[in-house]
């Protein structure tokens, strides 16, 4: 499971993401359709670049990877205004 950690002054918030769910967001990016809107979407701001299309094979040892390492620290970031994000596998 993926925890994402934000603590903002005094709040603090913990997210919890399953590896299902992270499966299910990288069907959806990797799907045609997705990359169509989301180019479109740019076309219409009037820029011209284009998010190329990643394929679902390139994401899968990226996925699996995730489980076997279970504790790692990925990210853990500390701002000038006391905000803190961390996120843990």
């Amino acid at each position: 499971m993926l925890k994402v950690r934000v603590k903002v002054k005094d709040k603090r918030f913990t997210v919890p993401v399953p590896y299902l769910v992270l499966n299910l967001v990288s069907t959806i990016i990797t799907s045609k359709k997705f990359n169509r809107f989301v180019n479109q979407a740019i076309e219409k701001d009037g820029r011209k670049f284009k998010v190329p299309q990643i394929d679902r094979k390139d994401l899968k040892p990226l996925l699996k990877a995730l489980v076997e390492h279970k504790g790692i620290t990925l990210v853990d970031t500390k701002l000038n205004d006391g905000t803190e994000v961390t996120v843990k596998l």
